[in-house]
């Protein structure tokens, strides 16, 4: 078996365990799908090559060295006999590709958040978190499973200079320009999403709140840098307590 700690950058290392405490918390909170969707983060130091998970193992197993390390051309870099999703290398590579600052990126199909994804007006003012990120998503229509590189300009194009998207009738996505960001962006998108279910499935009026509510709180809700450098090393630490085998 490879020492993939010995074989790579203390950078890369670093990256490569963050990533998979990311991976971690996935199934923590409920957001996973078996073996489907993934997160993605750039090798330090590259700007052509990106982590990803190897395709067929639960979030729950992945390691810092089973994570498969790509170029945007789909070319396994690593030394490994896993493979990649190849939906997943559609819809990051495009990103990864066409955003500088895109370091990591995050795409689920949590069942609140293909709930919200399926409705025509997505993602509503309901909660303080969804006022908060609301004016933040871009949204992409479904063109079936993303397996085609005609997509990729479209979903680009789609996503703009936004840090979250909604993916129509297939999910959530998130980007930052670190493990920690990406974790903290999709974190919130994915409560706004479970208030908003979980409000929607009662039968009562909903509260509407005022538009110079909604527009003081969208405001508010600029820039996530502040709240994941505090959010996420929290987060990895409790990943650790809970199973530090991520760490391998």
């Amino acid at each position: 078996m490879v020492d993939v700690k010995a074989t790579v950058s203390k950078e890369e290392w670093e990256m490569r365990v963050d990533l998979a405490a990311f991976y971690r918390t996935i199934p923590y909170f409920g957001w996973d799908d078996l073996i489907f969707t993934h997160i993605s983060a750039k090798v330090p130091g590259t700007e052509d090559h990106f982590l990803i998970n190897p395709y067929g193992f639960l979030f729950e197993e992945i390691t810092a060295s089973s994570l498969v390390k790509v170029d945007l051309k789909g070319k396994i870099i690593s030394e490994t006999n896993n493979f990649i999703n190849p939906a997943g290398f559609t819809i990051h590579s495009a990103i990864h590709e066409a955003r500088e600052n895109a370091h990591c990126i995050v795409h689920l199909h949590s069942n609140d958040g293909v709930a919200v994804a399926s409705l025509k007006d997505g993602l509503l003012p309901l909660s303080q978190t969804g006022m908060l990120v609301r004016s933040q998503i871009a949204y992409h229509d479904y063109e079936g499973v993303a397996l085609f590189d005609e997509e990729k300009e479209r979903l680009v194009k789609d996503l703009g200079d936004s840090n979250l998207m909604i993916l129509r009738n297939h999910g959530t996505l998130a980007i930052g320009n670190n493990v920690g960001e990406a974790f903290t962006h999709i974190y919130f998108l994915e409560k706004a999403c479970t208030y908003q279910v979980r409000a929607m499935a009662g039968s009562l009026d909903f509260n509407q709140p005022s538009d110079a509510a909604i527009e003081t709180t969208r405001q508010q809700g600029q820039g996530a840098g502040m709240a994941a450098a505090l959010l996420w090393p929290a987060v990895k630490r409790k990943m650790e307590r809970l199973d530090p085998s991520f760490m391998n």
